[in-house]
């Protein structure tokens, strides 16, 4: 099922929508895991809140501008192919006055496909695409995929992208507001903190960046890889405003995203649980990056996660 995000507008209904939106989430991953005995399932554990409160509340988007099922690769862009288009359009036309959405952890795009069929800007059938050759539903999205507007990978490069939009909008006297996903693992490059120190420099007090801190990476736990922390402060020494929450708590979420950082950037760190919802993760510590089933009755184990799901109303 999907849920209309245009009813939730305030109070307890926008936070019943944006639950519901974040189980579908969760739900739709874990189906999707199991149909290709492996996917970036810790990452919609983690991540299901912080995408249904931008999508349900903080961003100001229009109804979607592309088809409900995405179009095939239309070829790499470039002057010589008119057809070429990015999935920007699921985030609602360009306008000066509406946000403009930028997803950074392009690993975690099955994720933001459920969060767009969760909001009705894409049909459940568009995910029959998924890692299909000659498809834009790819399994790592780039700018031609639902809901991406540039190619973020290598990790790290969208935010610098993104403030670039930012201090183009600021320049031009665009209202709007300039979006990033990112996850923590993105601060152990370099990249990241010289986009924040120019962030910071240009005053982008219209650029927000959400951060899905779940202290996990490729290789582990991030402690035990290189630690960003103490990521608030550090975030602070470069000039930025700071919102440190609880990435699940819906209602401490909109607050942090909605607080006025005047002329600074505005970065909302949201402290997560890679296993939030799904326990049986926790036998897979500290190795949580991408799952695939190692047997059978583990496998099963999961569909009976997800057959109890589907069975409820």
């Amino acid at each position: 099922m999907t849920h209309d995000a245009s009813l939730s507008n305030h109070g307890p209904q926008w936070v019943a929508a944006a639950e519901a939106v974040a189980a579908g989430i969760r739900r739709r991953v874990l189906e999707y895991t199991l149909r290709n005995n492996g996917g970036y399932l810790s990452q919609a554990c983690s991540s299901a809140e912080l995408l249904s409160c931008l999508y349900c509340k903080a961003m100001k988007l229009g109804p979607p501008a592309a088809p409900p099922v995405p179009a095939p690769f239309p070829g790499v862009p470039g002057p010589n192919n008119p057809a070429a288009f990015t999935g920007a359009g699921y985030n609602g036309p360009r306008s000066p006055d509406l946000d403009r959405f930028f997803f950074s952890p392009v690993h975690y795009a099955l994720v933001l496909y459920a969060a767009l069929i969760e909001t009705g800007r894409m049909a459940p059938e568009g995910l029959d695409q998924f890692n299909v050759d000659g498809s834009t539903v790819e399994l790592i999205g780039a700018e031609h995929s639902p809901g991406h507007e540039v190619t973020a990978g290598s990790l790290a490069q969208c935010v610098s992208q993104a403030a670039g939009v930012a201090l183009a909008r600021k320049l031009r006297g665009e209202r709007g507001k300039t979006w990033v996903f990112m996850s923590d693992g993105e601060f152990q490059e370099g990249q990241t903190w010289e986009a924040m120190n120019v962030a910071a420099y240009h005053k982008l007090g219209n650029l927000r960046v959400v951060v899905d801190a779940n202290a996990q990476q490729c290789d582990g736990a991030m402690s035990d890889v290189g630690t960003i922390e103490p990521l608030g402060q550090r975030l602070e020494s470069f000039g930025v405003a700071v919102r440190e929450v609880p990435g699940h708590d819906l209602q401490a979420l909109e607050n942090a995203l909605a607080a006025n950082s005047g002329e600074r950037p505005l970065v909302v760190v949201g402290r997560t649980d890679p296993c939030r919802g799904i326990s049986l993760l926790e036998s897979r510590r500290p190795k949580l990056h991408y799952v695939r089933f190692k047997s059978k009755d583990e496998m099963l184990s999961y569909q009976n996660l997800l057959d109890q799901w589907r069975s409820q109303p």
